[in-house]
């Protein structure tokens, strides 16, 4: 009896079905791809900055006006930004940097502050009352 066993069991090992399936391996070649022309030689970036730039906003819907522009030659650097403030001035700030001297400010307003009166709106307004019409009969 345990003989028989062990021959059932054994055969079931062996006869057990094997899962899972795996298509044959196909041969695809590695696509070959060409280097990108170049077109300029790559940045050095060994020599000093040199640019300039300016931007503006100018929006008389919302009263927005503010803006900035800057120039830089290696460690010189000089440039001012502006911004339109609420109570109607405009400031200026206006700024060098000159090698190791640091950043070196000015700030200056243009026109006059203005505060307008403001009134409140009533925060609570008292809600309709409601007269009821005759009943007659």
């Amino acid at each position: 009896m345990k003989l028989f066993l062990l021959v059932a069991v054994a055969s079931a090992a062996v006869a057990r079905p094997q899962y899972g399936y795996s298509p044959p391996a196909t041969y695809r070649p590695a696509p070959a791809y060409a280097p990108a022309p170049s077109y300029r030689p790559a940045p050095s970036y060994q020599a000093p900055a040199k640019y300039d730039f300016e931007w503006g906003v100018r929006d008389s819907y919302s009263a927005n006006h503010f803006g900035h522009n800057e120039d830089r030659d290696g460690y010189n650097t000089q440039g001012s930004y502006y911004v339109q403030l609420p109570d109607g001035r405009l400031q200026k700030v206006t700024y060098y940097v000159n090698g190791d001297s640091g950043y070196v400010a000015e700030v200056s307003y243009e026109g006059q502050a203005q505060y307008p009166a403001y009134h409140a709106a009533p925060s609570y307004s008292p809600a309709p009352t409601y007269t009821p019409a005759p009943v007659y009969g």
